[in-house]
């Protein structure tokens, strides 16, 4: 049986200085994927503005959530906005490196 106590996803745009950010709060898995690619999609592809994605508080991701920020490194390639994961938490920066990613995401 699972006692952890699951900790709700959001997603919160912000703009400030000319710069993008989206803060990820709680757990991000399959069930609130869709959430995030809602938030997401219109900023995506704007190719002006720098995109940052904050996962300071993020608790929790599992492979689709990883998947959707490779989707998005993938379709801001040739940008000139710029593509960044920051303030990553130690124990997402561990799975990131155990899974090959954490280059990608380096800053």
């Amino acid at each position: 049986m699972n006692t952890r106590k699951s900790e709700k996803f959001s997603a919160t745009p912000q703009f400030e200085n000319g710069v993008r950010t989206v803060v990820l709060r709680g757990e991000l898995d399959l069930s609130v994927a869709p959430d995030l690619r809602k938030v997401l999609e219109p900023l995506v592809g704007n190719e002006d503005e720098d995109l940052i994605i904050n996962l300071k508080e993020l608790k929790y991701i599992d492979s689709t959530g990883i998947g959707i920020l490779l989707s998005i490194l993938k379709a801001r390639q040739g940008m000139p906005g710029r593509f960044f994961v920051r303030e990553i938490p130690d124990h997402i920066h561990k799975l990131f490196e155990l899974t090959g990613i954490a280059k990608f995401f380096a800053e």
